[in-house]
């Protein structure tokens, strides 16, 4: 289906702070607790969907991550079949410059390692995506798509007025002939993009929902290679010309039965020369040949406590409790509870060498955290992230 997939797993993680953090990001945090899914991250659910859309000898997975989380990644890897992991890639970027130069860098790897032409997946490394089939079956029609010369990106139905997410518009209604059903039945769906719309406020996210055309932005695409590179030059030639003076990445080395490039001649300075932008604002927003495909398997963003807790229920964690109810605990050490209600606890001791930290919110109140970390930041104390 696809000849390569990049999975983009760099972030700073500071939504579920501080069980995630620049050092250990949310995309590495447990899916569950249960018997038998307790090493499953959201990382590892981005890995087996990629393996499952680059099929084959020749398809591969390249991971894009941070130099810090290239241990979680390896971590993660290391449950695949030995076969799997043969087909995985990791570059490990010098520095954080945002996602456009993160896709300039993993697509042109993918040209001077395996030729033009390469028909490629971008998956996010942190939602929780499913059933696999339908998600396969309108993958299918992205494929269709950036074989057609086009960006295909997934558009996810608003369930709600949300204003965390970008929205896209869609425009004319295209025709699908390469759309799998998948085994829920119905065919999938594509439409020109009309537009892009940045993060609403409540009221113009509500007319969004209302007008039943617009749909958030997965931040998951398709496309050839050939058609990206050029748009790239086109609109964000200073995210993609570092890359592009580049060599062959050549071989790299196996670690533990995956292949690591971190022997690129010259990346170092390709990242800190690349100028640091979205791929939504330096390419997607002005790219000529845009389609939205809406999904119909399940997108789920767990964006704060209040959901994390909801789906991880237990974590493990050692508590000890005298007239405490409904309140959730996440912590490396021993909890004590007496007497609260409807709390969340998240702590980190500080046993694996980063400063040791403590999140006390109410239940339904976890938002706020994007407040903390602002004042974390305005004190200088950016160690704690």
């Amino acid at each position: 289906m696809f000849d390569d997939c990049i999975i983009m797993a760099g972030g700073s993680g500071t939504r579920l702070w501080p069980a995630s953090n620049s050092r250990r990001p949310k995309q590495f945090l447990p899916l569950s607790r249960e018997a038998g899914e307790a090493g499953k991250s959201f990382f590892s659910g981005a890995l087996e969907r990629a393996l499952a859309l680059t099929p084959g000898q020749g398809g591969r997975v390249i991971v894009i991550a941070g130099k810090s989380h290239a241990p979680h990644v390896m971590a993660a890897c290391a449950s695949f079949r030995e076969e799997e992991k043969k087909r995985m890639i990791l570059i490990p970027e010098p520095e954080a410059r945002n996602t456009a130069p993160a896709i300039a860098c993993g697509t042109v790897y993918a040209e001077r390692s395996a030729g033009e032409g390469r028909n490629i997946l971008v998956l996010t490394s942190d939602h929780i995506i499913g059933p696999l089939d339908l998600f396969k079956a309108d993958a299918e029609a992205a494929a269709y798509f950036a074989r057609q010369g086009k960006l295909a990106v997934f558009g996810i139905p608003p369930t709600g007025p949300e204003t965390g997410y970008g929205y896209i518009e869609a425009g004319d209604p295209l025709p699908c002939p390469a759309a799998g059903e998948g085994e829920a039945g119905g065919k999938a769906r594509a439409f020109a993009v009309g537009s892009f719309r940045e993060k609403p406020d409540r009221a113009r996210a509500e007319n969004f929902v209302a007008a039943g055309r617009f749909y958030w932005n997965s931040g998951m695409f398709a496309f050839s290679t050939p058609f990206m590179l050029e748009e790239f030059r086109r609109s964000a030639p200073e995210a993609l010309a570092p890359f592009e003076k580049l060599g062959l990445p050549g071989g790299g080395r196996a670690e533990k039965g995956i292949t690591l490039i971190d022997n690129w001649p010259g990346l170092g300075d390709a990242y800190r020369e690349a100028k640091s932008i979205s791929v939504d604002y330096a390419v997607a927003e002005k790219c000529r040949e845009t389609v939205v495909i809406p999904a119909r398997f399940n997108w789920t963003d767990i964006g704060n406590w209040d959901e994390y807790a909801k789906l991880l229920k237990d974590t493990g964690s050692e508590v000890y409790s005298a007239g405490a109810k409904d309140c959730f605990v996440d912590s490396d050490i021993p909890v004590a509870l007496a007497g609260v209600e409807g709390l969340i606890v998240s702590l980190r001791s500080g046993r694996d060498g980063s400063p040791p930290s403590l999140l006390i919110t109410k239940k339904g109140e976890s938002q706020r955290l994007r407040d903390i970390v602002d004042q974390i930041k305005a004190a200088g104390r950016t160690e704690l992230l």
